[in-house]
């Protein structure tokens, strides 16, 4: 009996992060009589999936027992400069496959950049994505002269307004990309070695892990994940803004995986959990819209749920 209680509560505590989802949605349901509108539903999972996408790669690199500050920043830069090289060519759809080429392996570099200063420099990783935040940003504003970069293509918005048997493109790119790294994470050496990095990184060593290379790998996951969103995002808006594009993004990301799960203190986690806790900060957000709560009361709201998911993990240790 004891063990079963034991189990039962293992369980919970496991997939904790959907119950609070279900709750919460049924909470919203009666709250708000469009809470359930087809349309309402949709846009959630739309606004979410920017931010997700990135809570994906962010998961690899707080299991691995590092973070990334630099993402909304990054988000930013690479946007900017993937409508830069679409304009360039011309805006058609050669174009635009050249320019998510560039923007792919942009955020690759900028992610492995931070990866290496990380591995290679020895720096705390608060400290290196704390400083290429500012960097990032600092070049997204120089180039655009503090301005906005804007699209010259009539195609490109199709990207980012799109849609695939009635479901935006960008919400079947977050439960794909979700899919594909929940693989990577659960069924490959790879997974095996982020999460053994994460939980002890000196036992890791001792068993031939190559920790630097682990490190590395995930910094360049993140930024791969932060081009995606990005190119999703400036398509959609057809412009970025130097100075308000991707702003906070770090702390929707990071959040949405602590919600999900996913320890601070790194070693497990899980990318269904992610995709639960971006869902969870969608839907709160989406409430406090509806209620009327002032915009400026609703960071204190997610602060709030950010806290209590941490202090619901050190109580689980």
């Amino acid at each position: 009996m004891q063990t079963n209680l034991l189990k039962g509560k293992l369980d919970l505590e496991k997939h904790g992060p959907l119950f609070a989802l279900v709750v919460l949605f049924v909470l919203s349901s009666i709250a708000s009589p469009y809470f359930l509108q087809t349309r309402n539903i949709l846009n959630i999972l739309r606004q979410v999936s920017y931010t997700g996408i990135i809570g994906l790669g962010m998961t690899f690199v707080i299991i691995s027992g590092g973070i990334d500050l630099s993402v909304g920043s990054m988000t930013a830069l690479v946007g900017g400069l993937v409508i830069m090289v679409l304009n360039y060519f011309g805006g058609g759809l050669i174009a635009i496959v050249l320019a998510i080429v560039f923007g792919i392996l942009l955020g690759m570099l900028l992610g492995a950049i931070n990866g290496l200063i990380v591995t290679k420099g020895k720096v705390a990783p608060f400290i290196v994505t704390l400083g290429t935040m500012a960097v990032y940003r600092s070049f997204t504003l120089y180039i655009s002269n503090a301005g906005e970069f804007r699209s010259t293509s009539n195609l490109y918005p199709q990207l980012g307004m799109g849609y695939f048997l009635g479901i935006p493109i960008p919400v079947w790119l977050f439960f794909g990309l979700a899919a594909l790294f929940g693989i990577i994470l659960n069924n490959t050496r790879y997974g095996r070695y982020v999460c053994a990095v994460g939980s002890n990184e000196r036992v890791a060593r001792y068993s031939a892990i190559d920790v630097d290379k682990v490190r590395l790998i995930a910094y360049v996951i993140i930024g791969f994940t932060v081009a995606v969103s990005a190119i999703l995002m400036s398509s959609r808006l057809n412009s970025v803004s130097s100075s308000n594009a991707g702003v906070n993004f770090e702390l929707d990301a990071i959040a949405a995986v602590i919600i999900g799960g996913t320890a601070m203190t790194g070693g497990v986690g899980s990318m269904s959990g992610t995709v639960i806790g971006a869902i969870i900060l969608g839907i709160i957000n989406n409430m406090l819209n509806m209620l009327g709560v002032s915009p400026y009361l609703q960071g204190t709201v997610k602060g709030l749920v950010i806290i209590g998911a941490v202090l619901i993990q050190r109580k689980k240790a």
